[in-house]
């Protein structure tokens, strides 16, 4: 780890400074850009997500960290009730137990042949904490574990990926992310037999992401029949998911009082999710970093902790400054919530001729005046893990000072997706 980096003139303790005055004090050594994470608002994050979880574990969702340091540091605190990671490939989930790292459920099925391999040759050896569980929706994922030499002696855990989707019209319209195919108890049920009758496979827990809660922000900005849209559409999946979430619990729960593990929701939906009492976990990561997309929703408010900051190269005339890079923008459907957002100086916005750019970021408003060649522009990511592949490391700052400098997963050379 890199030794702290301590700006002069670092003011008294007792001295009261603004996020960004702060920050920018504990980065002022640092050329542009570069990515940072304020620690003090990522801790009171990982606190908040265990308040509203109210004591069911939660499992961290690493695509939205992306760095070990990181995960290192939300796991390290038992008493958050934050246990165990939700990797999103089979490969990167091997490199964390490779790493120390326990209790890793992959999140997405696997055709990897070789990570599958691997994952069946390590099980013969894993303690029961440090196991890798892959997820299953299909007969076709059972057969590749057994063709990768899952059998008797050398099981491996799976769970099942079931669709919390809102069904309307008899399936006719659908809300929600296209994940799993398996949608009723009777679908459940059928591959939980195909599971149970499988010598080398063992049925650990399902899962159910209520992306249409979760994920989508009910409160979009200057759209408020969408808002009310939104708020209407996800009361409804609550009410329709609680019913159906325990009858598919009920379906895929093997006989015999083995623990089962039920996993639910994301950052977005946690209080409705742990409000079912069959739901043993929930899983968040994003509500750590507290990304721009939070912005839009009324239910809770996550600190923003996650940074990149962009140099100012150019000033083609009043009113707007040009950044160097910036164009990191945001999976999901295309649209203008996906690119990152100014954060300050408070007032600038993006050019809607050219948003974020891969060369230069157009940055508007009269605050663009203020800003001289060499200053810079602190943004935010519109989701969270992602700003990780741009940058090979991380600076973290507590108070007005860094106090360390971390890879991530980039920087320590690994692509998993």
């Amino acid at each position: 780890m890199a030794m702290p980096i301590v700006p002069s003139g670092v003011p008294d303790a007792t001295v009261q400074l603004s996020d960004h005055d702060r920050l920018e004090r504990a980065c002022a050594g640092l050329d542009a850009p570069f990515a940072c994470v304020d620690l003090d608002a990522f801790d009171s994050n990982r606190e908040a997500l265990s308040r509203r979880a109210g004591g069911t574990s939660i499992r961290v969702a690493s695509k939205s960290v992306r760095c070990r340091a990181l995960l290192e540091r939300v796991l390290s605190d038992e008493s958050t009730g934050i246990r165990g990671v939700l990797a999103l490939t089979l490969p990167e989930a091997l490199w964390l137990t490779d790493h120390g790292v326990r209790d890793v459920v992959v999140g997405y099925p696997s055709v990897d042949r070789r990570a599958l391999a691997e994952l069946v040759r390590r099980s013969q050896s894993y303690a029961p904490e440090h196991r890798v569980t892959v997820m299953v929706d299909a007969v076709e994922h059972l057969d590749a574990l057994e063709r990768a030499g899952a059998t008797a002696g050398s099981e491996v855990d799976v769970w099942i990926d079931a669709d919390a989707g809102l069904w309307l019209f008899d399936g006719r319209v659908r809300v929600g992310p296209k994940r799993s195919p398996l949608h009723s108890p009777e679908q459940l049920t059928l591959l939980a037999r195909e599971v149970w009758g499988r010598p080398g496979l063992r049925l650990a827990g399902m899962m159910a992401y209520e992306g249409q809660i979760a994920g989508v922000g009910d409160q979009p900005p200057g759209q408020p029949l969408r808002a009310l849209a939104i708020k209407g559409m996800q009361a409804l999946s609550r009410r329709e998911l609680r019913e159906r979430r325990q009858k598919l619990v009920a379906a895929a729960t093997p006989a015999g009082g083995a623990p089962f593990f039920v996993n639910a929701g994301g950052t977005g939906s946690i209080e409705s999710s742990v409000a079912e009492p069959w739901v043993t976990e929930v899983t968040a990561g994003s509500g750590l970093f507290g990304p721009a997309l939070f912005d839009d929703y009324t239910r809770f408010r996550p600190k923003p902790a996650a940074f990149f900051v962009l140099p100012v190269v150019r000033r083609p005339g009043r009113h707007v400054v040009t950044a160097l890079g910036g164009g990191y923008i945001a999976s999901g459907p295309a649209g203008r919530d996906r690119l990152p957002r100014p954060w300050w100086p408070a007032g600038l916005s993006l050019d809607p001729q050219e948003g974020a750019g891969e060369t230069q970021t157009p940055l508007r408003g009269a605050a663009a005046d203020t800003l001289k060649i060499g200053d810079r522009v602190w943004m935010r990511h519109a989701k969270a893990g992602e700003l990780c592949e741009r940058f090979d490391r991380l600076y973290l700052v507590s108070g007005d000072r860094i106090v360390d400098e971390v890879p991530t997963y980039r920087g320590e050379g690994q692509c998993f997706l």
